[in-house]
């Protein structure tokens, strides 16, 4: 039997099949599970002002992401209690996310910033190369971390590098800015930064000093920290540095100055058994940052955390509590992915939502236990039901249609 279909019912079909298949908002959803803390946030300076809400990147990596409080895998314990105000712990090897507190909320990074700094130009520089320190480089914040490089100094990269990780050296990140920006110097570092964590998919991202130290519109989270993190990781170079315990600055004899030694300030590789490296952080407005890496049973996890008060432990030790709840989770525990680099190639968020941000998308195919017919399967129910709701729009026209028609004498139709 030929079913006709009306102008109406033909619309329906569009209307359906052209809108974008976006998660349906519940506009009665219920307020965020509260963060285990082990007590409310200490007052501190005003935050810089950050960009609104954006529900496109707060989804990225997953829509129960989207979320200001506890996001964790049903039926598993409950995380220790950390004064971070967010936080993320996720596999470094198969991108899933074990959980987080507030992962999308803004934050301010400190020197956890310089990680972003390291995914950026860690290809860039040969690291075998010799460079001349400026006085440019050394215009750093008075009192702030700094290794101790001097003007006019000469250095291979590696040492700066060893700097960076290690010491946290605000004066050597402005070095590699400048290096590695090209003809624009440190503002074309900061660019190229700033570039890097669109690709990364570090939406919430933004750097305005190439160190961490407080700038306007300097802000992170701690699901863009993992990403970066991550990227970081997945350079044999990196891996080394993080992991090194000590390194020799060399003397500068035309500068009169003497070599001396430096250790690493992540106390994680000392006192945490399979512990990879990580990064430390700390500015008066971010409070304590932190990152770190360990390795367990052939299994590798991250933890980034933003916002960290010092009640009760140190920002590697809430690190470290929150490195065993997640070896202690299953292997497929999972709240979200970590997107791979380029899986949105856009220069901001896009105006609809992105195929990494809803359940089970674009990962870089790191979306493991997800059915790979899903979204075939997904879009195969909107179009049945485009046809069903077609056909029955055009049967109860055609109904109506005879109804009338038998109401009433035949007329022509005008």
């Amino acid at each position: 039997m030929a079913v006709r279909v009306s102008g109406l019912a033909v619309a329906v079909i569009a209307a359906l099949l052209t809108s974008p298949l976006v998660p349906a908002t519940d506009a009665g959803a219920a307020a965020p599970v509260p963060c285990p803390r082990p007590a409310p946030p200490a007052p501190g300076p005003t935050p810089s002002a950050t960009p609104p809400a954006d529900p496109v990147a707060r989804a990225v990596g997953g829509a129960r992401l989207a979320t200001a409080g506890l996001v964790v895998p049903p039926k598993v314990p409950t995380p220790p209690k950390v004064a971070a105000t967010s936080w993320v712990v996720a596999d470094l090897d198969t991108g899933e996310v074990l959980g987080g507190c507030g992962p999308h909320e803004y934050a301010t990074p400190a020197s956890v910033q310089k990680l972003l700094l390291a995914a950026t130009m860690l290809p860039r520089l040969d690291p075998t190369e010799v460079v001349t320190i400026t006085a440019g480089d050394l215009d750093i914040e008075p009192g702030s971390s700094a290794v101790g490089l001097v003007a006019g100094g000469r250095y291979r990269v590696e040492t700066l590098w060893l700097g960076l990780l290690l010491r946290s050296g605000n004066e050597v990140a402005n070095a590699l800015a400048r290096l590695g920006g090209g003809a624009d110097g440190m503002a074309g570092g900061l660019r190229a930064m700033n570039e890097q964590a669109q690709l990364l998919g570090a939406y919430q991202t933004h750097a305005a000093t190439p160190s961490g130290l407080d700038g306007p519109g300097q802000f992170t989270s701690a699901y863009d920290l993992a990403l970066i993190a991550r990227a970081c990781f997945d350079d044999e170079h990196f891996r080394r540095y993080v992991a090194t315990r000590e390194a020799d600055i060399p003397a500068q004899p035309k500068q009169r100055t003497k070599g001396f030694t430096i250790d690493n300030d992540n106390q994680l590789l000392y006192r945490y058994p399979g512990a990879l490296g990580g990064k430390t952080g700390y500015t008066d407005l971010a409070r304590h940052t932190y990152v770190g890496a360990a390795e367990r049973n052939g299994r590798r996890l991250v933890v980034t955390l933003l916002g960290a008060d010092v009640i009760d432990k140190r920002g590697w030790q809430q690190g470290a509590a929150l490195l065993d709840w997640g070896f202690a989770l299953p292997r497929d525990a999972s709240v979200g992915v970590l997107v791979r680099p380029g899986a949105t190639t856009a220069s901001a968020p896009p105006s609809t939502m992105p195929p990494q941000a809803l359940p089970g998308g674009a990962s870089g195919g790191e979306a493991t236990g997800r059915h790979p017919l899903a979204h075939p399967i997904r879009s195969a129910s909107y179009v049945l039901l485009a046809v069903g709701l077609a056909v029955g729009v055009g049967a109860l026209i055609g109904r109506r249609r005879r109804l009338r028609t038998a109401g009433r004498a035949p007329t022509s139709r005008g």
